[in-house]
């Protein structure tokens, strides 16, 4: 039976972000002023009561500072046994007073502290809930877990089985949407449940030996297009996102685009093998009593009621099962293989265009194809490095957890470009008698199929037209499952004149770093390889390229992210060639061109791999 999975997470956040400055009217700052526990507490009461109401179970995910307090204690201690909530531990909620004058930091995101500080951290929060459990939790969580944290809980209290481990698209655009004072990067990550690596926690495991012991869950369920092309913090299936992403009716408080993304998400069982996924994560700074983002409290407790009703409806109808986090984990470890791909073909249901984008995510890489740029791959990550990659105080990345990309349309151009230089994007050209048209131009659509182990995406023919042809031609995107690669197939049904010929150049432009600026190229090494001889070139931001006559390979070696980039090509008559960039395009370009005529079809591959 297909399943749509809902986990709805509650924390008594006794002192919630951005609430003090609220709450105190102007007042100096004091994280212990009463009426800020008090509405703290009697906000957390009222989500448990909208979800209870609607016959949904929650996660009660108890902070450090609802630890001090016993009203909270026992409240989830009776929710526990009245509903069957699940009583869990979060990292997030640290700061009160007594973790202040512990600590001495006005800090308050786990993963930004120094390793010695969070295994003290680890240790106190774990201890205090013990001390008023009696248990260790079964499940916790932050914002973002970085693999060195997520380690040592695992070893140190084995009975964590679940996380909240990060924020699907949290990097520089909402950096810049929150004026460039939110220092928390960690794009790069899937956005659906995965099971983290040891060696990174954006990167899921492929195998046993690298498994971290627990099942991660994403902070929040989010819109994978308008989130991508925007700030993700307005588009999630967190009510209060839709509010303040501006996207309800003012007058009559209705917002229909919060239950067309729950469906959007409930859709995805279609590509994931009869699972979809969906989580609803809100602490009680988001209800405050004067308001927020120009919402009154009314509309704000409206919207998470409705979002309730919505889900307990859903369950009604046997639409929906709603878990707890450790039995959600149980569950997903049942469910999928660790080389089972997570896939999502989205569709925009904001804004009113036909645009269309493909999501996949497994062991190997994280890849993004754009249906409106003729199914080009806009973002890739190559999990297959498992890049290791220390955050906080005392690393080199205090603040930037995300992972790093080849191909990151939004940060580094893709192929609408301002001016000289090259974006970074995989597309193809096509050339005939002096004339190139880009497939990114091409604007389509795009089906999903599986054929066993293989997942498949279609997309619909475009016609290309030159001035004395017109080519029809069809492209599909293969992912086979373990294999670490994407074969792209360009297949030409059709010519104007069939003894025509058109050559095709089939390319990707990359770099490699995680925000907007240029990193040092420096070291990269570009190769042509045939009969297992390397033709190569050191980066040195010359301008320089090779080519290679029937090149099996062209290679990228990227060693500041450990990584091995390729294409490569069954056919013989073809030619390879790599590009070097220079300092105001710092990229570089793997590519064949070959020669095709009616009827034929052309595959490449785009091979991941760690390097050595």
């Amino acid at each position: 039976m297909d399943k749509f999975v809902v986990n709805i997470i509650h924390r008594p956040e006794m002192v919630p972000e951005y609430a003090e400055k609220v709450t105190g009217h102007g007042q100096a700052e004091d994280i212990g002023r009463k009426a800020l526990l008090t509405e703290s507490l009697d906000i957390f009461k009222t989500q448990q009561e909208l979800a209870h109401k609607n016959g949904l179970k929650t996660t009660i995910q108890m902070t450090y500072a609802s630890l001090f307090n016993d009203e909270a204690v026992e409240l989830a201690k009776q929710h526990h046994e009245e509903f069957g909530d699940e009583i869990a531990l979060t990292l997030l909620g640290l700061p009160c007073k007594e973790f202040r004058e512990k600590y001495k930091t006005k800090d308050f995101c786990i993963w930004m502290f120094s390793m010695e500080d969070k295994k003290s951290i680890v240790d106190d929060v774990f201890g205090k809930f013990y001390d008023r459990f009696g248990f260790y939790p079964e499940s916790t969580g932050s914002y973002y877990m970085d693999a060195d944290l997520t380690n040592y809980i695992k070893e140190k209290y084995p009975s964590v089985k679940c996380a909240v481990a990060t924020c699907w698209e949290e990097g520089p655009k909402a950096y810049h949407t929150c004026n460039n004072s939110w220092y928390t990067f960690m794009d790069g990550g899937p956005w659906a449940p995965w099971i983290p690596s040891k060696q990174n926690t954006h990167a899921p495991a492929a195998n046993a030996e690298e498994d971290s012991g627990i099942v991660a869950i994403p902070h929040l369920s989010r819109d994978l297009l308008a989130c991508y092309d925007g700030n993700g913090s307005n588009f999630g299936t967190h009510p209060q996102n839709v509010l303040r992403g501006m996207i309800y009716d003012s007058k009559t408080w209705e917002y229909p685009y919060l239950y067309n993304l729950i469906d959007q998400y409930r859709h995805l069982e279609k590509y994931n093998n009869g699972y979809a996924y969906n989580m609803m994560f809100v602490g009680p700074g988001w209800m405050n009593k004067m308001g927020r983002w120009e919402a009154p409290y009314e509309l704000l407790v409206k919207s998470y009621s409705d979002g309730c009703e919505y889900y307990g409806k859903l369950k009604k109808e046997g639409l929906l099962t709603d878990m707890t986090m450790s039995e959600f984990a149980d569950y997903y470890r049942e469910k999928k293989s660790y080389t089972e791909p997570e896939c999502a073909l989205w569709k925009d249901i904001l804004y009113g265009s036909d645009k269309q984008l493909f999501w996949y995510c497994d062991p190997y890489m994280r890849v993004c194809a754009n249906m409106d740029q003729g199914g080009a791959i806009v973002d890739l990550r190559p999990y297959a490095a498992k890049l290791e990659w220390p955050v906080g105080i005392g690393t080199k990345h205090v603040t930037d957890a995300s992972y790093p990309f080849l191909i990151q349309e939004k940060y580094r151009a893709g192929y609408f470009t301002h001016y000289a230089g090259e974006g970074t994007v995989r597309s193809a050209k096509l050339c005939h008698n002096g004339e190139e048209v880009d497939l990114c131009l091409c604007r389509t659509h795009a089906s999903f199929s599986q054929e066993g182990d293989t997942r498949i995406v279609t997309l619909d023919p475009v016609e290309i037209e030159f001035a004395d042809l017109t080519v029809k031609l069809q492209t599909r995107l293969l992912f086979k499952e373990g294999a670490s690669n994407i074969q792209i197939e360009r297949n030409i049904l059709e010519m104007s004149d069939p003894s025509a010929e058109v050559e095709i150049n089939e390319y990707m432009v990359a770099c490699y770093g995680t925000t907007e600026y240029s990193e040092d190229m420096t070291g990269i090494k570009l190769s042509c390889v045939k009969n297992g001889a390397a033709e190569t070139l050191d980066y040195e931001y010359k301008c320089r390229d090779l080519e290679c006559e029937g090149a099996e390979e062209v290679v990228a070696s990227v060693p500041q992210i450990g990584t091995r980039v390729s294409l490569s090509t069954d056919k013989k008559d073809v030619t390879g060639y790599v590009k070097e960039g220079y300092a105001f395009s710092p990229m570089f370009t793997l590519g064949y061109k070959k020669m095709l005529k009616d009827k034929e079809v052309f595959s490449t591959w785009l091979n991941l791999a760690k390097e050595n």
